[in-house]
């Protein structure tokens, strides 16, 4: 059969493409249509860039990215048993591509009432869950989320949930900082501010956060977290940091005060079963789409833009290019035959 795939063909181009693909379902494959898939900005654009420490920077072009989708069961192979033909399903790891083979013990179900635009962010929602579980947040622990992207709006209202007061949140961008505070940040901050760290210091009793998210990827960012940060105080390094362009002093920032640093990339949590502070992907999937459904986590209000999967082209280029990008955009495969 006939599928559609986004392909980086070069270096900041990007190309809707028509292949073939294998639609023979063997075992307890089952074939899902996409509905809806996120484009992760900060991953994708680092990709389409190719900078350090992505596939195309290493291995070259063409490259095929995306991994946060929701779509409908179409077809199930001979020997599935839990999903049936038009289930509605969380997809990982997926690429942007209109149609996805899985077995179906890789899919979690979609319940009732949850919009499919909300659903296919659970993926990339389940990152930013695992940085604030491996923080061990203590109820009424002053909390940093910084960086108010994707990532960084989900974390605020992470935190939130988990106990922490204040919730504090940073970025440049204003219109960022106030829809972090839309979602649950008791206060915000301009990291550019010439007394950042103070006023941060001055809303915690002069001690700083006990935790932080650190979401930009910035070694600049993880220097001002490791100011502002409270002695013996945690920070999550969620963002990824493709490119480490800074002297740090762990001496001084690290070493002498106790801080520990916490690498939360998704790829080290538990593969099978979850434990206190780490829960397998699936797991947390679960956990937010039940948050979803009772209207504890709020997704709408970061979905900033949908648009046709056949405009990608143009979709990539005006993230690219754009001086205040739409936070989360949803690739729309509906209408994608």
């Amino acid at each position: 059969m006939k599928d559609h795939v986004i392909v980086f063909t070069a270096k900041e181009k990007a190309e809707f493409l028509e292949q073939e693909f294998d639609a023979e379902l063997h075992g307890d494959e089952i074939l899902v249509k996409d509905d809806y898939d996120l484009i992760s900005a900060g991953t994708e654009l680092a990709n389409y860039r190719a900078l350090p420490n992505t596939g195309p920077h290493t291995k070259g072009f063409p490259a095929i990215v995306g991994y946060s989708a929701s779509g409908h069961v179409v077809a199930v192979g001979p020997e599935a048993k839990t999903v049936k033909v038009g289930d509605r399903v969380v997809v990982n790891w997926g690429k942007h591509r209109g149609y996805f083979k899985r077995s179906e013990t890789r899919v979690v179900g979609i319940p009732d009432g949850v919009d499919m635009k909300c659903a296919a962010c659970t993926h990339l929602a389940s990152f930013p869950m695992l940085a604030v579980r491996r923080l061990r947040i203590e109820i009424g622990e002053p909390v940093m989320i910084a960086g108010l992207g994707l990532l960084g709006q989900f974390a605020v209202q992470f935190a939130r949930l988990s106990g922490a007061y204040p919730v504090l949140a940073c970025d440049f961008s204003p219109e960022r900082r106030e829809l972090a505070k839309r979602l649950g940040a008791d206060a915000v901050f301009d990291p550019r501010d010439t007394d950042f760290v103070e006023q941060v210091k001055a809303v915690t009793d002069g001690k700083g956060p006990a935790a932080v998210v650190e979401v930009t990827g910035f070694i600049s960012a993880l220097q001002q977290a490791l100011e502002y940060v409270a002695e013996n105080g945690r920070i999550a390094l969620l963002g990824c940091t493709r490119v480490s362009d800074r002297y740090i002093d762990f001496y001084k920032y690290v070493h002498r005060r106790g801080v520990q640093l916490i690498g939360a990339h998704t790829m080290t949590r538990p593969k099978l079963e979850s434990r206190p502070g780490e829960w397998t992907e699936h797991d947390d999937y679960t956990a937010f789409l039940k948050l979803l459904k009772a209207g504890r986590i709020q997704v709408a209000p970061i979905i900033g833009k949908v648009a046709p999967a056949a405009d990608a082209a143009n979709i990539y280029r005006e993230l690219a290019e754009a001086q205040n990008p739409p936070l989360g955009v949803l690739l729309d495969w509906t209408k994608v035959e």
